[in-house]
């Protein structure tokens, strides 16, 4: 049975994820172009190699966190629907929040895509 309480907890870790994957794609950022930077500069080949793998894990990270957010948005979508159907409620604070964190995955999606 779907709650409302579901649904804010659902509603939440999709915006929680959101946020970390906005900060893995800074952190992939930034990485990058300090290794660029220890490149132009002629760094230590040590140095340039852990800065290196510092980089690969940061990449890494964005997949599993795309992973995470489908399957949250999933189970989103799915507390959503078991609300609209169940208790037969379309209206509320909840349900609006709900439907505008939906909207911003599925754009955020769209344009990784792209």
């Amino acid at each position: 049975m779907a709650s409302l309480r579901n649904l804010k907890i659902k509603t939440g870790t999709c915006k929680r994820i959101v946020k970390e994957l906005h900060s893995y794609e800074k952190e992939v950022e930034r990485e990058a172009a300090k290794t660029a930077d220890m490149k132009e500069k002629g760094a230590d080949p040590y140095d340039l190699k852990q800065q290196e793998n510092v980089l690969a894990e940061s990449r890494m990270m964005l997949p599993d966190c795309q992973k995470r957010l489908e399957a949250s948005l999933a189970d989103l979508k799915g507390i959503l629907a078991e609300l609209e159907d169940e208790l037969n409620q379309k209206e509320g604070p909840e349900i609006e929040e709900a439907r505008t964190i939906i909207g911003e995955v599925d754009k955020l999606f769209q344009t990784t895509e792209a």
